[in-house]
């Protein structure tokens, strides 16, 4: 089993109540309320910055099909004579 790592913080003394209120609220020690509030808290960091990673990625993409758009092949050709003849 890995040993567990150190991780300190300050605050003022009015946040450690605050603190300690909710983590009693919650029926649990500092220790526990602290470490589920930022795990929860870098976990959602971390996907909002995959998903904007994601977005830009994605708006590459478009931009550079619109400039560049990929030649026309049969797939593309068929798909363009079936959508005439179901006038759309």
């Amino acid at each position: 089993m890995a040993r567990a790592a150190r991780l300190e913080i300050r605050t003022t003394p009015k946040q450690k109540k605050l603190i300690e209120k909710a983590a009693k609220l919650r029926g649990t020690s500092v220790t526990r309320f602290v470490l589920a509030e930022v795990e929860q808290a870098a976990t959602d960091t971390i996907q909002e910055a995959n998903l904007l990673e994601l977005r830009n990625e994605d708006r590459r993409v478009f931009v550079e099909a619109l400039l560049n758009p990929p030649m026309i092949n049969e797939a593309l050709k068929a798909a363009a004579v079936r959508h005439k003849e179901m006038g759309l």
